[in-house]
């Protein structure tokens, strides 16, 4: 219980340094503290704390799917959320260019309802497996991640489609859209609610989920309710995901790679794993932003592209340093 505190304590002065420092620091330098002002509360602020949000989002999504499906490249968007969304917020986008509304926020929109299309969808597909044990270790993850693949190749043409029909003038910002775009914080409130929520929830189910990754079988003998666990598994995992897409685009790495360093760094305990991902979830987002921010200033890169190149060479060192 003294490492789970020091672990958690340590994450979260780190958490809060990040968005200290970058609330502070942007493409116009690093501003100090007496010098706050309108353009950090109305600009930056709002900006790293949606960074923050989305990192914790996608952190703990992947971590409960890793559970779910037993499977360690497993990440948020191994079921096709992330292409239903992008669908969505895409043709959103083309609509919005057509009838002369807003792009930004018709594309939040068409994300949220994509990604909702998406989960009623899969559940739809899925939902006899959820509700079976299955007869073998991994049998359970299987139903579930080759309907994930057909959602996820299907929203994929729509994408193409969408991207060949717009304007030229559009297909930048729909790119950038698709490599992760937290410029606006419109659906910042919803994110934080659900990160929120999801968080409580992990942690007062974290025993559950311990057991729940050495088995179905296993956690079942043992008292716990296998079939409504998984099935709230996913449905804390899916909305974490469509929350995380809506919000700021489709933002890859982050889900699989946190996780995966959080156990390889300090524990596999679902109680120190779960929250842990989502402190240093966010924190790598609001680091890799900044970085987005400011490394080329003043033209921004997509934060999506510096998760990727920061996040693979990190995860390879980690697992190379590793016992196993």
């Amino acid at each position: 219980m003294r490492r789970a505190i020091v672990i958690l304590v340590s994450l979260s002065v780190l958490a809060v340094l990040v968005l200290a420092v970058s609330s502070l620091c942007g493409s116009t330098g690093c501003m100090p503290v007496p010098d706050v002002n309108e353009m950090i509360w109305q600009l930056r602020a709002p900006r790293v704390l949606a960074a923050f949000a989305v990192g914790g989002l996608l952190a703990l999504a992947g971590a409960l799917m890793q559970v779910l499906l037993r499977n360690p490249l497993a990440d948020p968007y191994v079921l096709g959320l992330s292409g239903g969304a992008a669908a969505g917020a895409l043709m959103a986008m083309l609509f919005a260019i057509h009838v002369g509304i807003s792009v930004q926020h018709s594309a939040g929109v068409g994300a949220a309802l994509g990604a909702a299309a998406t989960v009623l969808l899969l559940f739809g597909l899925a939902h006899r497996s959820l509700r079976h044990l299955p007869d073998t270790p991994f049998a359970a993850g299987h139903r579930l991640i080759l309907t994930g693949v057909m959602i996820a190749s299907g929203s994929g043409a729509l994408v193409t489609l969408a991207l060949s029909l717009a304007p030229d003038a559009q297909l930048r910002g729909m790119i950038f859209w698709l490599l992760g775009d937290l410029e606006g914080s419109a659906f910042l409130l919803p994110a934080w609610i659900v990160l929120t929520a999801g968080a409580v929830w992990s942690i007062l189910n974290a025993k559950s989920l311990n057991l729940l990754s050495r088995g179905e079988s296993f956690a079942q003998l043992l008292g716990v309710p296998v079939v409504r666990l998984r099935i709230m598994v996913l449905c804390a995992a899916s909305l974490a995901t469509a929350a995380a897409v809506t919000a700021a685009g489709t933002i890859g790495f982050v889900g699989l790679v946190v996780p995966h360093a959080i156990r390889l760094v300090f524990s596999n305990d679902q109680r120190i794993l779960l929250p842990a991902s989502v402190l240093a979830g966010g924190s790598f987002l609001t680091i890799a932003d900044l970085l987005a921010r400011t490394a080329v200033a003043p033209t921004q890169l997509p934060v999506g592209v510096i998760t990727a190149l920061v996040g693979v060479p990190l995860f390879l060192w980690l697992l190379s340093r590793s016992r196993a």
